[in-house]
């Protein structure tokens, strides 16, 4: 039966790993006073896209922080582990000192005992000296209780030795325990994360996205929970695992960017007939530096722009139109897919046709 102690540090753990994910609110859009055309109501999501990116990055989360609690656990128990083996080489240390101190002292009390009569003190316990037999029967009182202490000593490094060791083990016994917790909670939630992206995946198939197109395999591009690699590289220079496919041929953006899109599209195909067309998406730094040197003015210095994140899109189908029914529809509807159109975009420069993924919008979503 575990010890109180051990138990309050396993359902201490137990209570750590249960994964709490508060998923804020949305705030409410602060839309431009224009006029809107939309058709009836909220727009839906096909696929329950949305849904699906959410449930993915959820597990993903959920997976990250019980291996992180489990990777500190760890770390906490091996110090734990190393500081109790000090402590108790330390104790072997000091209790062979001891010993060794106390020897001469204890071999003495111990001849006493086994030849009271003889040895060095037999001529002051012969009586013929009453002060020598005094002096020697305080001798041996003091050797006896200097013997007395030698154990008591002894005795007490013996049970510190003994709390130290049952401490250890039962420490080791909890590590065990919280680890094989941890690793079948981490187990579930990596098995979770890989169902939902494959859902994810069937989903975005099923829309006319080629998730293996462009040498890409297995569809992980367009898996939302790997967004974080793509962070690791430079603007304009995302590799293709990291890029997932539009339903446009050629375009392609970040996982979470590219979902999202997706969902935009068949809500706007819905309203339109049509799904919305691209002129443009992620752009390579050698893209960007074609596009800045033809277009002075109206794109970002290379190595700056969000289309080299792949976050950004530009549009055509109508949308390029300022105020046109197709251009008023993505305005009051894009930021419930996590897209909008940028503020500078309405003036400087120009660009109705500019939009941007925002992720953190999306979040709220």
């Amino acid at each position: 039966m575990p010890s109180p102690r051990s138990a309050g540090l396993v359902a201490l753990v137990t209570v750590a790993m249960a994964c709490v994910v508060n998923v804020a609110q949305p705030d409410a859009a602060q839309a431009r006073p224009v006029a809107r055309e939309q058709a009836g109501g909220a727009p839906s999501d096909p696929g329950n896209l949305t849904e699906l990116r959410r449930d993915a990055e959820k597990s993903s989360q959920a997976l990250a922080e019980a291996t992180k609690a489990l990777e500190k656990r760890q770390a906490t128990l091996s110090k734990a582990d190393k500081e109790l083996k000090v402590k108790l080489d330390q104790f072997r240390v000091a209790t062979a000192r001891l010993s060794e101190m106390r020897r001469p002292l204890s071999e003495l009390v111990q001849s006493l005992y086994q030849a009271p009569s003889g040895g060095d003190m037999a001529p002051f316990l012969s009586g013929q000296d009453e002060t020598k037999s005094l002096r020697a029967l305080s001798d041996m009182t003091y050797l006896v209780s200097g013997r007395d202490e030698v154990l008591q000593d002894a005795g007490r490094l013996y049970q510190q030795q003994q709390r130290l060791a049952a401490e250890a083990q039962e420490l080791r016994a909890t590590k065990l325990l919280v680890e094989a917790q941890l690793g079948v909670e981490i187990e579930t939630l990596r098995k979770r994360s890989a169902t939902v992206v494959r859902s994810l995946t069937k989903a975005l198939v099923k829309l006319g996205v080629k998730v293996n197109q462009g040498g890409r395999s297995g569809g992980t591009a367009c898996d939302p929970t790997r967004v974080s690699a793509a962070t690791d590289y430079p603007n304009g220079l995302l590799p293709k695992d990291v890029l997932c496919p539009l339903q446009q041929s050629g375009q392609e953006l970040r996982a979470d960017a590219a979902i999202a899109f997706v969902a935009l599209s068949e809500a706007y195909r819905k309203r339109f007939g049509t799904r919305i067309c691209v002129t443009d998406s992620y752009r390579s730094l050698a893209g960007q530096q074609a596009v800045f040197y033809r277009r002075p003015g109206f794109a970002a210095v290379p190595g700056k722009s969000n289309h080299g994140l792949g976050m950004a899109v530009d549009l055509c189908g109508g949308v390029q139109t300022f105020r046109s029914p197709q251009f008023n529809w993505l305005e009051a509807n894009s930021k419930k897919f996590g897209w909008i159109h940028p503020d500078w975009a309405y003036s400087s420069p120009f660009e109705p046709w500019h939009w941007e993924y925002d992720p953190k919008l999306a979040a709220k979503l």
